[in-house]
């Protein structure tokens, strides 16, 4: 259900981008990396997280990690990864293809500006099997992201 999700967001919001598919999973950023052919910083991997009763989504650069004290002092509270099973009732995507895109319901996305790193990032899909190539800025906007600095970022 959800790669079709992702897919009907794309052709009501944004017909000019496809998404793509790849024989092999690009569940984690290395296997992404290596099946887009992009470096892994430029694979746009989507945290979910819990702050209080809130549940958010912050997308970041796949070298990227959160930092735990930023989260805390944007969010005002302690963030806790949401598990298996929950982040695929929330977001309607199983962990590994989760994005912030044909989402389940609604929910407040966040862009980390360790995005603004690279001219082109690559979000997964909505599978384990697809992803699409977006500018950072395009991807803020289709998803009426806020800009916010909570990771470190390794180059």
């Amino acid at each position: 259900m959800s790669l079709e999700s992702v897919r009907a967001f794309f052709a009501e919001k944004a017909p000019d981008i496809s998404v793509i598919e790849s024989p092999i999973s690009s569940a984690t950023v290395t296997l992404a990396a290596e099946a887009y052919g992009v470096e892994p910083g430029m694979i746009a991997k989507t945290l979910s997280l819990r702050v209080g009763e809130r549940v958010i989504l912050i997308v970041a650069a796949g070298t990227s990690r959160m930092d735990n004290k930023k989260v805390k002092a944007q969010f005002g509270g302690k963030p806790k990864m949401l598990g298996l099973e929950e982040v695929a009732e929330i977001t309607g995507h199983e962990v590994g293809g989760v994005c912030p895109f044909g989402l389940k319901s609604p929910l407040p996305v966040y862009c980390d500006v360790s995005l603004k790193a690279f001219d082109i990032v690559v979000p997964a899909a909505g599978s384990t099997h697809s992803a699409v190539r977006i500018t950072p800025d395009r991807l803020a906007e289709l998803t009426a992201a806020e800009w916010v600095d909570v990771c470190e970022h390794k180059p």
